[in-house]
C-alpha cells in the first residue's frame, strides 16, 4: 500500500472563509473513494494553529500501489477536485509518498 501526504496553504484570510475552503476540499476528496480504482481511503484534515509556521491542511489518501497512486493522479475525478483546491490554496505544497 501506499500513502500520499500533501500539505497546503490556503489563500483565504477570514476565518469563515478558510473553514468553507476547508469543508469544500473534504467533500470532493472524500467523494473520489469508491470513484476511483485502487484508492483505498481519502482524509483531509486542518491544521490545529497552534503555531504560525506550520502548513493550513494535510491530505492522506492510501493506494493499492504505485499503480493506483498514478491512477488517481491522472483521474479525470481527482482532476476536478484538484482544480477547486489549486483555486483556494497556494503554489506551494509539501508532497510525500511511502510504502505503508
Amino acid at each position: 500500500m501506499i500513502r500520499h501526504v500533501v500539505s497546503f496553504t490556503l489563500t483565504s484570510a477570514g476565518e469563515a472563509e478558510r473553514a468553507a475552503d476547508v469543508s469544500g476540499m473534504q467533500e470532493r476528496l472524500a467523494a473520489l473513494v469508491g470513484v476511483i480504482p485502487g484508492l483505498q481511503s481519502m482524509s483531509l484534515k486542518p491544521d490545529l494553529g497552534l503555531l504560525e509556521d506550520h502548513w493550513d491542511v494535510v491530505l492522506i489518501s492510501d493506494h493499492d500501489d504505485i499503480e493506483a497512486l498514478e491512477g488517481y493522479q491522472a483521474h479525470p475525478a481527482h482532476l476536478e477536485a484538484a482544480a477547486f483546491i489549486r483555486s483556494v490554496t497556494n503554489s506551494d505544497r509539501v508532497t510525500v509518498d511511502f510504502e505503508v
